[in-house]
C-alpha cells in the first residue's frame, strides 16, 4: 500500500513537472488553442484583428489594442488552425536609445530569472549602407517551447525606427 502511495504521488510530481516545462503563451493562451478560442478571446478584450493572411501554410493574424505598455502589434501564428506562436511588438516612440537597451535589459533579466540563462542567438550591426541596423537577440528553451527576446534598429539620419519583440513559440 506504500508503495502505491509513493508511485502515485511521484507521477503526479511528474506530470505538474512536466506541465510546468513549457513556456506558456502569453495573455492565458495555451498551446494548441484553437483559432475561434482565440478569437472570442481577442473580440472580449476588444482587440481588433487588422489583418489574416496565410504564410507557408499557416494562418497569421496581426492584432492591434491588446492594452499592454509600448505594445504597438501581435501577430498571432496558427498551424492547422491551433495556436503555434504568439509575437508581441514594442515600440517606444519617444524614446531614447539608453532606454531601449535599459529595457532589453530588464526584460532579459526576467526571462533568465524564470526560464534559466537565454543565449545569444544573433548580435549584428550593418553600416554597409545608408541605413545602420542593429539587430540582438536572445533565446530561450524550455521543453516544447521557445521564448526569443529581439532588439531591432535602423537608422538614417535623424529618422530612427526601434522596436523590441518577444516571440513565443511552441516546437
Amino acid at each position: 500500500m506504500r508503495f502505491l502511495a509513493v508511485i502515485t504521488t511521484l507521477l503526479v510530481f511528474s506530470a505538474a513537472s512536466m506541465v510546468a516545462d513549457e513556456i506558456p503563451p502569453p495573455f492565458g493562451f495555451r498551446w494548441n488553442d484553437p483559432a475561434s478560442r482565440v478569437e472570442k478571446i481577442l473580440k472580449g478584450a476588444k482587440a481588433k484583428i487588422v489583418e489574416r493572411q496565410t504564410q507557408n501554410g499557416q494562418e497569421v493574424w496581426t492584432v492591434e489594442g491588446l492594452i499592454h505598455p509600448g505594445l504597438k502589434r501581435t501577430l498571432f501564428t496558427f498551424k492547422a488552425s491551433a495556436l503555434s506562436q504568439v509575437e508581441l511588438q514594442y515600440e517606444y516612440p519617444d524614446w531614447t536609445l539608453e532606454h531601449y537597451n535599459s529595457r532589453m535589459g530588464e526584460v532579459r533579466r526576467y526571462f533568465d530569472s524564470k526560464y534559466g540563462t537565454g543565449r545569444l542567438i544573433s548580435r549584428s550591426r550593418d553600416n554597409d549602407t545608408d541605413v545602420i541596423q542593429t539587430l540582438v537577440g536572445y533565446q530561450w528553451v524550455v521543453g516544447k517551447s521557445a521564448l526569443e527576446l529581439f532588439y531591432f534598429s535602423a537608422q538614417k539620419e535623424s529618422n530612427v525606427y526601434r522596436n523590441i519583440t518577444v516571440t513565443y513559440k511552441a516546437i
